[in-house]
């Protein structure tokens, strides 16, 4: 009996590994493709995390990349240093209200564009916006930076010199270096450079909606904003819900519309310092100026850990008030 149980549970794991193999090779393409995947993230995901080490050591480059395990260990040293530094203050308010926002502009920005446009009816019209307001996605923060000096540069730029010659300024406005402009100009940019592309994903959210639930609503009377209150936006949620997660878990790095650094780099200058530095961006000079490779580990690795943290809160309060998460 005992033997006659084993024979048939051999014979079933062989059926099983069988079956499995025939499926592997069925679809041995995807694994292919699957496999380039997992390498790429390999390389350069996870291999250059052995980095972290110089966070705690005493790094110098002229050791190489054996220096990463041969350094002296310091602790927490630089971050204790970093903590204590007369601009950590300025650098983390900064960070912080650039981030918070951008969130708070940028993240509802895509969502009410999307519920307008699933609100067009006349179809050219609505391809024609979703094109142009997507087009910026694939500009770079570098061209943009070229564009914005060019509109409002305050010798040059094509607004100040509209806005004079229609005499509703007397003298230039000092938009890309005045500190108290920063702040709005990089959210202002920020929204629209990428307001399009996020657009896209609410939009198949609504796509995805039952077409029949506006047909009822609408029989019964239900007029346009009761539709999108009491059908487009609830169909909506779970995608809101998981790019909001998103959004705030690289919050410190520019949330939805991503690139603190590109823009606090490129628009920042020594006239703006005290708005436009920020984490990202001192860490950068810190460590490719100074050469102080530890010490701008050490930064950054207090913004991944926050990063990280943010994640999961913001995961484990949206299950908990709306059922839908991430994980």
């Amino acid at each position: 009996m005992e033997l006659n149980t084993q024979a048939t549970e051999t014979s079933g794991l062989h059926a099983g590994r069988s079956e499995l193999w025939k499926r592997f090779k069925k679809q041995k393409t995807l694994h292919l493709f699957v496999g380039l995947g997992m390498i790429f993230l390999l390389i350069f995901a996870y291999t250059p995390m052995f980095g972290i080490l110089m966070a705690f050591k005493n790094y110098s480059i002229s050791t190489g990349i054996a220096g990463i395990f041969t350094s002296d260990w310091v602790g927490l040293k630089h971050f204790n240093e970093f903590v204590n530094d007369y601009q950590f203050g300025r650098i983390v308010r900064n960070t912080l209200m650039l981030s918070l926002l951008k969130v708070i502009f940028t993240f509802p920005a895509p969502i009410l564009l999307a519920i307008l446009l699933n609100e067009v009816r006349h179809m050219a019209f609505k391809r024609f916006v979703q094109t142009v307001s997507y087009l910026p996605h694939f500009i770079s923060w570098v061209v943009v930076s070229g564009i914005a000096f060019a509109f409002f540069s305050a010798d040059v730029g094509m607004v100040n010199m509209a806005l004079l010659k229609l005499g509703w300024i007397d003298r230039p406005l000092d938009i890309l270096t005045n500190p108290n402009y920063f702040w709005g100009f990089a959210v202002g940019s920020a929204v629209w450079k990428e307001m399009g592309w996020w657009t896209i994903i609410f939009l198949a959210a609504i796509a995805g909606i039952d077409p029949s639930l506006y047909e009822a609503a609408q029989i019964d009377g239900a007029g346009r904003l009761a539709r999108i209150r009491h059908i487009t936006f609830p169909g909506m949620k779970g995608t809101i819900v998981v790019v909001l997660i998103l959004t705030i878990g690289s919050i410190l790095g520019g949330g939805l519309v991503g690139s603190n650094f590109e823009q606090a780099y490129l628009f920042g200058n020594s006239i703006n310092n005290e708005t436009s530095e920020i984490v990202q961006t001192y860490a950068f000079k810190i460590g490719l100026r100074d050469g102080r490779f530890s010490y701008a580990a050490a930064i950054d690795l207090i913004q991944s850990v926050i990063s990280v943290i943010l994640i999961f809160s913001s995961n484990y309060i949206a299950k908990r008030t709306s059922g839908s998460g991430l994980f």
